[in-house]
Formats: C-alpha cells, structure tokens, sequence
C-alpha cells in the first residue's frame, strides 16, 4: 500500500480531499498498457523482465508504469534475489478492472465494434458459464484446456485442465482426445488466446468453445483452484 500521510485538511475540505485521493486511483489507471499490467498480474505474481517480454516492452517502460500503479496502491512488490516481484494488492483490484471494463463495453461504441470486428470473427458462438464447463468435464465429456503461459498456469488453474500454451497448441493436439468437445480459457474475458485457440482447434476439425471470463474472476470468486497462488 502506499505510504500513509498526515494531511491536514480543514472540515469543509474533506470531501474535495477524498475526490483528489480517489482520482489517483483513475490516474493511475488511465493508461492501456498499466491495465495490461493489471490483467497479467492476475494471473501470478511476476518479475518485472517477465513483464516486459510478455508484453514486448522495455524493461525501464514497465517499471515506471509499475511505480505509479505501486504509488497508488494497486500493486506491490518484493525482493527476490535481484528480481522485484509484483502482485496485485488485492482481489477489489480484479473488481476494479472487470467494472472498468464492463463500463467501457457498455457506453464505448468503439468497445463494442472492436470485439464484433477483431474477436467476434474468431468465435461468435457465445462462451460456456463455468458450472456447466465442470459439470461436464466430471461426467468426462469436455477437455478443458488453458492457453496461458506455463508460470500463470502454475499460479492457478481450473481442477484437471490441461496446460496448452497458444503457442504449443498445434503441436500438440495429439494430446487431446478425439471425438470429445474442448472448451479453452485464459486470462479473462478480453484476452484474446482462448478466441485464437478455439479458431485453432476448430480448424483443426475439433469442436470447440469458450468458457466465459477467466482464472482472476474465479479466484476472486473463490471458485475452487489449483495451483501455488488460489487467492490474493
């Protein structure tokens, strides 16, 4: 959290000085690539050059926009050896981007035309809610599969899915078995691996969906997990 000031404010001030604390928050979220941030740590505590090649960025770009994410509480950080480790600061952080994020799809007509344009081509069909995902998988008549990364994997995943990078995906479809339906997820509802995913294996002759949202909504959620890291 950041650093506790005394800050003395007349009576009648209180409520102006509030909004200003409360705008540091919007500041420090005003800008694309902290929201990525964001979205990434949610998925696992992660070292800063991790960061950066995920998102193809200098290494200096994403500490600084990981200061003023750390300045305005929504982040925090330790020493591991000679590597800073950032996480989340809390769960109402996951809340906080997923309602900016509803908002945005909601008033932002540009929101919308990017995801029917760039995401919607990739799968139309609507994505599965989680109940049913696990329902099925128990009754052995889905694969779930998550297309993040190995070390997000790692942090947390949905009980007996099966870790298919993006990248290994075609690889490895042997992996899969034939004739049962497999369902992908990623990072979250915006996250455009589990659309490529299932563009992918549909091509691949597999049938294929989503499942709607991803491992920061369900870990808020307490939803039950695997992994090193189930909650914030």
């Amino acid at each position: 959290m950041p650093d506790k000031l005394s800050i003395p404010v007349p009576s009648a001030g209180v409520k102006p000085a509030l909004f200003e604390q409360f705008a540091r928050i919007g500041r420090a979220m005003s800008h694309g690539q902290r929201l990525e941030l964001l979205e990434l740590l949610a998925q696992a505590e992660c070292p800063v050059d991790t960061l950066a090649r995920t998102m193809k960025l200098p290494v200096a770009n994403v500490s600084q926009h990981l200061q003023q994410l750390k300045q305005a509480g929504l982040v925090q950080a330790r020493r591991e050896g000679r590597s800073i480790i950032y996480r989340l600061a809390s769960a109402r952080v996951v809340d906080l981007l997923t309602q900016m994020q509803a908002v945005a799809q909601d008033t932002l007509g540009e929101v919308d035309a990017l995801v029917q344009d760039c995401l919607a081509p990739k799968d139309a069909l609507a994505p599965v809610p989680l109940a049913e995902v696990m329902q099925r998988a128990q009754d052995g008549l889905v694969t779930i599969i998550d297309v993040r990364p190995p070390h997000e994997f790692a942090a947390a995943h949905l009980p007996g899915a099966i870790n298919l990078p993006l990248g290994e995906l075609a690889q490895r479809l042997g992996e899969l078995p034939a004739g049962r339906e497999v369902v992908a997820y990623c990072r979250g509802r915006y996250c455009v691996l589990s659309f490529e995913a299932v563009a992918r294996l549909r091509q691949a002759g597999f049938e294929a969906r989503r499942i709607e949202d991803g491992i920061p909504r369900w870990m808020a959620d307490e939803q039950p997990l695997e992994g090193a890291q189930t909650r914030y």
